[in-house]
């Protein structure tokens, strides 16, 4: 089974779920393209990343999920970050530098966040209307949050769509 990012859930809510993620690092790519085009163009960029290996000459294990964020909710609606989330426990420190300038590596510090589950194909307009129910549900609670949003998919595009899990996470303030 594929590792998935790790978080504990602080809090449940009709419809969605305050969680504290524990520290992890990220291979990620921006790219400039809508949606539906930015993980296919990202992807291949970071899959060639986690398979030449790290620095004991190993490949990297894939996790889940394949994050696509959005930093700012003003950002252009064209630029997006397309993430693999590392192993648990690595650092940047431990990762081997990527050959293809595209990819970054970065290290998050532990956050907290709201999540909101669902199942069935993340397309553009699937995915403007969770994050916007999404928003609207934590403004009810009086939660803060940040601008960045996050599509995170845990299966492969080849998964029939109806059987795929996603969720949108949203960092807190």
């Amino acid at each position: 089974m594929t590792e998935r990012q790790k978080f504990t859930v602080i809090r449940s809510y009709n419809g969605f779920e305050v969680r504290e993620y524990a520290p992890c690092s990220l291979a990620e790519v921006k790219v400039s393209a809508d949606y539906s085009s930015a993980g296919s163009l990202a992807f291949r960029s970071l899959f060639q990343y986690i398979s030449q290996g790290n620095k004991r000459s190993e490949k990297i294990a894939m996790t889940a999920p394949v994050i696509s964020a959005q930093k700012a909710e003003k950002a252009a609606e064209d630029e997006w970050f397309v993430s693999f989330v590392m192993p648990a426990g690595s650092t940047v420190a431990d990762m081997p530098d990527p050959n293809d300038p595209r990819v970054v590596l970065r290290q998050l510090d532990a956050e907290s966040c709201i999540a909101a589950s669902f199942r069935g194909r993340a397309n553009e307009d699937v995915m403007k209307k969770k994050v916007a129910e999404l928003r609207a549900l934590a403004a009810k609670e009086n939660i803060a949050l940040s601008d960045e949003t996050r599509i995170c998919r845990f299966d492969p595009p080849m998964k029939p769509g109806i059987l795929q899990y996603n969720e949108i996470v949203i960092p807190t303030l």
